[in-house]
Order: structure tokens, then sequence, then C-alpha cells
């Protein structure tokens, strides 16, 4: 991530209180360890005619990519784990929304570093159904539940 002024990382702040979203999902896939994929997001928002702002955006931070949706929504994303941890380091000591998400999101990060057994990631997927309430998610069906169900199926869990 490029090093960035202290009035560039406020307005990048400001901007993702208002128009972003900090999020980790967990995605059903058996070819993960414990058949689920760990998911950490930091997204922005906008309608497409603003492609070319976010498109700035992205060269002044270095990193992420741009995607349009069907919806007519473009979103600059931003979603591997070194990226991730630079953009927290520099961005959170300015958000005045999303204190929380980012705390949460960093906490994730280094828990998931560290998973070793089942129960472990049980207790990341626990941290992770704590976005539905800092977030108000409402679609969200992959949960620590379903990750227990699993784990207990697989026979990785024992009951």
């Amino acid at each position: 991530m490029n090093n960035l002024s202290n009035v560039q990382k406020s307005y990048i702040a400001g901007f993702l209180d208002g128009d972003g979203s900090i999020y980790v999902k967990l995605t059903r896939n058996d070819t993960y360890r414990f058949g689920y994929q760990v998911a950490p997001y930091i997204v922005f928002y906008q309608r497409k005619d603003y492609k070319d702002y976010f498109e700035t955006l992205r060269k002044m931070l270095g990193i992420g990519y741009i995607r349009i949706r069907k919806d007519g929504i473009v979103e600059y994303i931003i979603g591997d784990l070194d990226s991730l941890k630079k953009f927290i380091n520099q961005i959170s000591p300015y958000s005045r929304l999303k204190k929380r998400q980012f705390r949460l999101m960093s906490e994730i990060l280094e828990k998931k570093r560290t998973v070793k057994t089942a129960k472990d990631f049980i207790r990341l997927s626990k941290l992770i159904d704590q976005f539905k309430n800092l977030n108000y998610s409402k679609k969200r069906s992959q949960t620590s539940y379903s990750v227990e169900k699993l784990l207990k199926n697989k026979g990785l869990l024992t009951p």
C-alpha cells in the first residue's frame, strides 16, 4: 500500500465510514481443511458513474481491484491479507463509525493465522459471526453453527 498523507487517510476513512463495508464471510468450500473459506473484505460502493474516481483511489492506495455489479453499482474491493493489514494500520485510526469493525477484522486476521484445530476454527467462526450485529447483515447463512455441524459430520469435532 502506498504512503498517504494524514488528509488522504482521513478522507478515505470518512468515505469508508459512509459508503463502505468491512466484513468477513464464511464460504463453504470442500478444498479447505475445515470445509470453509474465511474471506475478509473491505469494500467501497458507488454508482457505476464513479468508476473513474475508484480507479484514481485504487492508484492512490496501490491495492485492491474494481468491479461493476449487474445492478449498476461499482465496488472497490480490498481482499488480500497483506493489503488488508496495511490498510487497517493506516486508515483505522481515522475512522469514526467503523472502529469496532476494524478491531474485529484485525482480531480475526490474527486468529486466522493461528488456527490449528477444528475447535480453533469454531472459535474463529464465532468471531466472524459478530459482524452480523455490527453490519446489520440479513443474508448471512454460513455461521459458526453451520461450521460446527459440518465439522461434527466430518468427524473432525467430537460432540
